[in-house]
């Protein structure tokens, strides 16, 4: 008989923080049929020989290179059969009622195929990307000009459910049977972006996503080395995709401005770190000095 969720991990050299994950999950599934599968890609730690010895409850599938995050959650998509599915970051603390709350949310409201919740920061502040709009050529350009307050749907309460646009990937519950109609994951985003074209195609399929008053510790970004030329390249190549997929219909004269202005902003957080490399270069032993 097919589980009522399966929780899907993907992971990459983050064993400490992947374990405080599935504790806060065990607990999180209490009372609930569940299943916890960990995809690992390739990761260069001992992530899988530590699951393999002192998380037998897990199903773990041990990638010999690194697919990427899209590629990986739909990997243990299609070896779950559960009525619904969650795509959980490693660098995640669930609490205890979350996923039950949420559960109960979705079994009440057969049109939600997706939700969220809110995502607290390490001071326990709510972040703005709990709730996100489609970023769509108009908010786009608002956000890459710093006017963040619609991409974040900032006029919306943070203690009850509304439906937002844009359902988080760090943790991403997702009915089976939406996911059925539409499809998994695009494959051609690495890491960063899926998740917005997911939930794109989950409104353009005539269901709804939602944000729910339940709460996650997002410790964001112990996977990604946000100071590298490596994520920069993959985030602003993923925002490149998602234009590309979707607003290609659009004139050249509107879609050149976005484009030029996510160049931009690419280049723009390349500048420090370039200089950082730069100064490094030029003066290695103060550097070290530095870091002693």
């Amino acid at each position: 008989m097919a589980k009522k969720i399966s929780i899907v991990i993907v992971s990459y050299n983050v064993r400490e923080v992947l374990v405080e994950c599935i504790d806060s999950v065990r607990k999180a599934l209490e009372g609930i049929d569940g299943e916890m599968i960990v995809v690992d890609n390739c990761s260069k730690d001992d992530t899988v020989s530590f699951l393999q010895t002192h998380c037998t409850d897990v199903r773990l599938i041990a990638n010999q290179e690194n697919l990427g995050f899209a590629r990986a959650n739909n990997q243990a998509i299609r070896q779950s059969e559960s009525e619904y599915i969650l795509l959980l970051n490693p660098d995640t603390v669930v609490y205890e009622n979350t996923i039950r709350g949420c559960l109960d949310f979705m079994d009440a409201h057969p049109e939600a195929g997706g939700a969220g919740v809110r995502m607290l920061t390490r001071e326990g502040n709510p972040a703005p990307e709990s709730r996100r709009a489609i970023p769509t050529p108009w908010v786009a350009m608002l956000k890459m000009l710093g006017f963040t307050r619609r991409y974040y749907m900032s006029d919306l309460p943070w203690d009850e459910p509304c439906q937002i646009e844009v359902v988080s990937g760090a943790y991403c519950l997702l009915r089976r049977k939406a996911l059925d109609q539409i499809g998994l994951l695009d494959e051609d985003f690495f890491m960063y972006g899926e998740d917005i074209d997911l939930s794109y195609r989950m409104i353009h399929g005539g269901w709804q996503n939602w944000y729910l008053p339940y709460d996650i510790i997002h410790y964001k970004g112990e996977s990604t080395q946000k100071s590298s030329f490596r994520y920069v390249h993959v985030f602003y190549q993923a925002m490149l995709i998602f234009f590309r997929k979707h607003y290609s219909h659009l004139s050249f004269l509107l879609s050149l401005p976005i484009q030029a202005a996510i160049y931009f902003r690419a280049t723009l957080a390349l500048i420090p770190m370039l200089g950082d490399r730069l100064r490094h270069f030029i003066n290695p032993s103060k550097n070290r000095h530095q870091h002693d």
